[in-house]
Order: structure tokens, then sequence, then C-alpha cells
């Protein structure tokens, strides 16, 4: 068994922590004075720039398949690479990818929406969740109705990501009431100006999702993604496709975070001694360093078995679900071991707690996680310390 580090993945992962660290970081305090001033950390030239000097060095579509013009990383080297970008909070993603599920598109929708997004002309959203809707996504009461060879649709989406910079969505509706979501359920992509609004949904962290209205929107039956009625397969492809790579951001965040825990524990002193003599801190410390190491290899089994065309539904959910509540508690520890200066908006501490919180929620809840885990287990799909054969 070996855990080292190809020659590829080595050099990859050095390239994104070079950048990282020289065209990310030194930008965090404007970030940080932007955010407190109620303005984007990045602006979306910014972004655009960013992405396009990545773009020089060959990083554009990282999961993108080579045959429209990305890198095609295996999930290994892609949980790698989030690892290192999550070592900073300048909200940056590399340029060149487009939603999973639009790959299913037929060829005049692959040029209409597909190729746009890969190059960046367009934006796209994922819309399913609902005010009723949340984690038991079955529970959608969008609906679209057929009139002549056009669709209606009416409904309501919430915290959708990306939701007021999008131009087109992906939305999710019901289709056949009495199937409901085992058949019933139709993907439609739906330009903006077909007439959906979006609202911005204020948060405590730093992004603002959005929650989209459809009153009469009305699509023709072209704009169906997939196949009428197979929508929720489709949904749950986009949501279960990258789940890994949720923790594997927060992997390079509690790496940062430890660091500089461990830089104030050995300069802070209290009652003429440093901090990091007082076992209190030493312990919180040894127990922050042990939850990273056990989260980075969930989080690289979890990919190795999508690299190995693996059901690895289960190790993600372990992965997402440890993530969270772990790199919560990081971070926690962090900001007490700060002081009060953890708490001011001084340092990038608060920021983080703010950031990570969201980690429990989105994509499947905590409680989801477990539900999932859970039902593995006791019904026999996953055995007990089954994860080598």
């Amino acid at each position: 068994m070996d855990f080292s580090l190809s020659v590829e993945e080595r050099e990859v992962r050095d390239w994104v922590r070079t950048f990282v660290q020289r065209d990310l970081m030194p930008r965090e305090q404007e970030v940080l004075r932007r955010e407190r001033a109620g303005q984007p950390g990045l602006t979306g030239e910014e972004l655009r720039e960013l992405q396009l000097k990545a773009k020089e060095s060959g990083f554009w579509g990282v999961q993108t398949p080579e045959e429209y013009g990305g890198m095609g990383l295996s999930a290994v080297m892609t949980a790698l690479l989030e690892a290192e970008l999550g070592r900073t909070f300048v909200p940056f993603r590399f340029g060149g990818n487009a939603d999973n599920i639009l790959y299913y598109a037929n060829d005049e929708q692959k040029e209409r929406y597909l190729l746009p997004t890969i190059s960046g002309e367009r934006k796209s959203c994922f819309a399913i969740t609902e005010p009723g809707a949340g984690s038991d996504a079955k529970a959608i009461r969008t609906s679209a109705r057929k009139d002549g060879t056009d669709w209606v649709i009416n409904g309501e989406k919430t915290f959708i990501t990306g939701g007021n910079e999008a131009d087109f969505v992906m939305v999710f509706a019901i289709t056949d009431p009495e199937k409901g979501a085992n058949g019933g359920v139709t993907c439609f992509l739906v330009d903006r100006d077909a007439g959906w609004k979006s609202e911005y949904i204020d948060t405590m962290g730093e992004w603002g999702p959005a929650a989209l209205v459809f009153e009469d929107v009305r699509v023709p039956e072209t704009q169906i993604l997939g196949e009428l009625g197979h929508g929720f397969d489709l949904a749950m492809q986009w949501i279960g496709a990258g789940r890994y790579l949720l923790p594997a951001r927060a992997i390079g965040s509690c790496e940062r975070l430890i660091s500089m825990a461990i830089e104030h524990a050995n300069t802070r002193e209290t009652f003429g001694q440093k901090i990091a003599e007082r076992q209190a801190i030493q312990w919180m410390i040894a127990d922050s360093g042990t939850e990273l190491e056990a989260l980075r290899w969930l989080v690289l089994h979890a990919a190795w078995q999508v690299d190995q065309k693996l059901d690895s539904r289960h190790a993600q959910s372990m992965a997402k679900l440890y993530g969270g509540v772990k790199a919560n508690e990081i971070v926690d520890r962090v900001l007490q071991i700060h002081g009060g200066m953890g708490y001011t908006r001084e340092l990038p501490v608060e920021r983080w707690y703010r950031e990570l919180r969201l980690l429990r929620i989105y994509e499947g809840t905590d409680e989801i996680q477990r539900r999932t885990i859970a039902r593995n287990l006791l019904k026999g799909h996953v055995k007990v310390g089954g994860t080598l054969g």
C-alpha cells in the first residue's frame, strides 16, 4: 500500500500551492476590507483575470474532459487541488468547468449551453431546493404544465448558488404529479430572459444564494435536458458527483487555521509563559492535527473510489459528515486559542468560522449524511470494516 503522491500529482499540487501563495493570499486583506464594506471580495473582472492567468499554465477546466478543452483530472488530483485552494478565503475557482449534467444535453443544447459555459461566456445555476423541499428533494412542488408544444413553469426555488449571476438555470419541476420523483420530474434549461426572477438571500457568510421565482414561465419542449420524467435521476447525479470536494477544500482551510494557532501559541505569553506550554492549548492542537489527518484520508479514499468507478456514495457521505463536523470544531478551537482577537474582524478566523459552518448544511446536511451511512450499514449495503474488501 503506497500513500505517496505520484510525480504528476505532486506537480499539480505544488503549482496550485504556488499560485495560491503568489496570486491569491496577497489579496486577502483587500478581500476582507471589501467584504466588511458589503462588497464582493473579488469582482467578476478580477476573477476572470485570475482564471485566465491560471489558464496560461494549463489550469482550465480541471475536471472537464480533454475533448472539451479541459484537463480531465482524476478525482484524487482534483481533491488535492481543492485542498490547496482552501488555504485561502479569497473566493477563487478555476475556469472552464460546467455542471456535470450538462453533458447530457443534445447537440443543439451543447452548442447553446454547455460549450459557452465551459468557455465562460455563460453562467448556469442548479435549482431543485425549495422552501418546503430541502433535504427532502422529492417534496418539490414547482410544476411544469404542458401547453401545446410549450411547458409553463410555476414555482419557487431557494438557496440557489449562483442564482443571482446566472443567465440560465437547470430547473427541476413536476411534470407528472402522479409519478412524482419516480418518473414525474423533468429538468428544463431556462434562459433568464424567459422571465424567471432572482432575489438575493442574505446569509451569515460572504456568499449570497438566491431565491428564484417562476410565474408562468414558458419554455419550448426543446428545452428539456435529458428525458421527460427523468429529471430526478439527473438531480441526484449532480448532487452526488463531487460531494467529496467540499470537505477537500476544508482540508486546506484547517491546515492554514492550525498553522495560525501554532504560531500564535508559540508567541503569545500569559503569566510569564508561552501558551504553547499550557496543556489545554497542547490538547487543542493535538486533537486538531489528528482530526485533520483523518479527514485527509477519508477525502482521498472517497476520491480514489470515484476514480476506480466504485460506488463511492457511502465514502463520500462519511467524508462530508466528518469534514463538516471536524472543520467546525477545529476553527472553534483556533478562535479560542486566539482569545478576544480571534473574535474580532482584524483576523480572518471569524470569517472562516462563518464560512465553514455552511459545510454542515449545503449539499446534504449532517443529518442526511448520518441517515445515508446508517442505512447502508443497517441494511448490509456496506459491511463494517469492509473498506479494504
